[in-house]
């Protein structure tokens, strides 16, 4: 049986190809989330991101 996802009010996200996102709102299903950066000094919030994304899998995919 498949899990089901439930909204985190708590945590927005408009990353419809990760997993965790909620596909019909702007929410992630997760607990909490990870956020790294792949910047030694981040400035800009481009410099970070959510560690805790994983590709969302799809049979629609290319």
């Amino acid at each position: 049986m498949m899990n089901q996802m439930k909204k985190n009010s708590n945590i927005q996200c408009t990353v419809s190809q990760c997993k965790y996102n909620m596909e019909t709102e702007d929410y992630c299903s997760l607990d909490c989330i990870k956020v790294g950066t792949h910047e030694a000094n981040p400035t800009v919030p481009e410099c970070t991101e959510c560690d805790s994304f994983v590709k969302r899998s799809c049979s629609n995919c290319e």
